[in-house]
């Protein structure tokens, strides 16, 4: 087991593998098995684990599952079905004017 750091020249990381040799029977020959750990800090050289899909850790999403403000959502919600029901009362008028024209 060795652990690979290899530079990504598109967006700039250095991404950090865990990296297995195993032996190929069919090709008579050895491959390496990688499995990403996680970025590499440029600053300080140490290993951020990451899954590797841009995607927060579990237990921060645990968190901000927890700390939801309902009455900010509820708000929200109460916002969007106003301008719904706006939008709902201006198309119907337009359509008795377009009726009335006929």
């Amino acid at each position: 087991m060795a652990i690979i750091h290899q530079f990504d020249k598109r967006s700039g990381i250095t991404y950090a593998y865990e990296s297995i040799s195993q032996w190929d029977k069919e090709k008579k020959m050895s491959r390496a098995k990688r499995t990403l750990i996680g970025r590499v800090d440029p600053e300080t050289g140490e290993i951020i684990p990451t899954d590797g899909r841009r995607r927060k850790n579990k237990e921060n999403q645990e968190e901000q599952a927890q700390t939801v403000d309902y009455k900010d959502l509820y708000e929200k919600l109460q916002m969007k079905c106003s301008a719904q029901e706006l939008l709902i009362a201006a198309l119907k008028t337009e359509v008795q004017k377009l009726k009335e024209h006929k």
